[in-house]
């Protein structure tokens, strides 16, 4: 039986009857391709880079398992709609805390119209992915059984300046995400640091994306996870992935340093985090 994502941040979402992702209980995620380009881009993208070779297999890990494409009856109602079908990133977790990160001071794809390039550019500069190489698109961190998530809304997010980014960070690694008080990034040390944190895995990647030349990762988005319960244990079950695919090109032969340069500004801020937990 499919349904709707209980923890979904950012993206089209299968609400009030508009079509958006699916998900069932075998941990799989369905998502509806894309009209035109994109949704074959994106098949593209995960086929090729599926069967190719050259990516290493410590780099894999970062990316969702790829289960084919099938046509499923879309949540918009609208009759069968071919789907890309994914790992649910999210299944085996109960309260997840995620952010969904898109990485690029560019966010549109080579070759694309003027048209599009034009809406990508205002986008980019009305937010902070010109000014930081990466946006927040969507988060949110659990606080407890009765306060439930802070979950700041897309309009609220679109307005977001560095202050608010440093702030979202911070405050997406505190026991107090709703408190109107200073985030105390109680679980910073945990979730962003240690050989298997968050910092760890930005740098894994960073190293890979200052060689690949596989792949120019256009408006592609880091997607962080972390479970609360297991952090205030001092047990790190964080994350990071890959997603959104729909504008990857492939076979520049070039270094992606429009992803890289958005990576490295966002290892950044983690690691400032890192070095000083309490906010001066």
């Amino acid at each position: 039986m499919l349904r709707v994502p209980e923890h979904q941040v950012a993206g089209h979402q299968a609400s009030d009857g508009k079509l958006g992702p699916l998900i069932d209980d075998s941990g799989r995620f369905y998502k509806p391709l894309q009209n035109g380009e994109r949704g074959s881009r994106e098949v593209a993208f995960y086929t090729k880079f599926s069967s190719n070779a050259n990516v290493p297999d410590h780099i894999r890990r970062y990316f969702p398992v790829f289960y084919g494409t099938q046509l499923l009856e879309a949540s918009d109602g609208s009759g069968l709609q071919p789907h890309i079908i994914l790992e649910d990133l999210v299944s085996t977790r109960v309260h997840p805390s995620l952010m969904d990160v898109k990485i690029g001071s560019r966010t549109w794809y080579p070759e694309a119209p003027e048209e599009y390039v034009q809406k990508c550019l205002k986008k980019d500069r009305e937010c902070t992915s010109l000014s930081l190489g990466f946006r927040i698109c969507g988060l949110q961190a659990y606080e407890s059984e009765e306060s439930g998530f802070w979950k700041p809304d897309k309009k609220c997010l679109q307005d977001f300046t560095l202050e608010d980014v440093r702030s979202s960070l911070r405050r997406f690694v505190s026991s107090n995400p709703l408190s109107d008080s200073e985030p105390d990034c109680s679980y910073a040390s945990v979730v962003y640091g240690g050989p298997k944190g968050i910092l760890a895995q930005l740098l894994e990647l960073k190293a890979w994306f200052e060689d690949q030349t596989l792949f120019q990762f256009n408006s592609c988005s880091v997607f962080m996870i972390y479970e609360k319960k297991a952090a205030e244990a001092g047990i790190s079950s964080a994350e990071v992935k890959l997603v959104d695919f729909a504008h990857v090109v492939h076979d520049q032969g070039v270094i992606d340093h429009n992803f890289l340069g958005g990576l490295c500004s966002l290892i950044k801020f983690v690691s400032e985090i890192l070095a000083s937990p309490v906010d001066k």
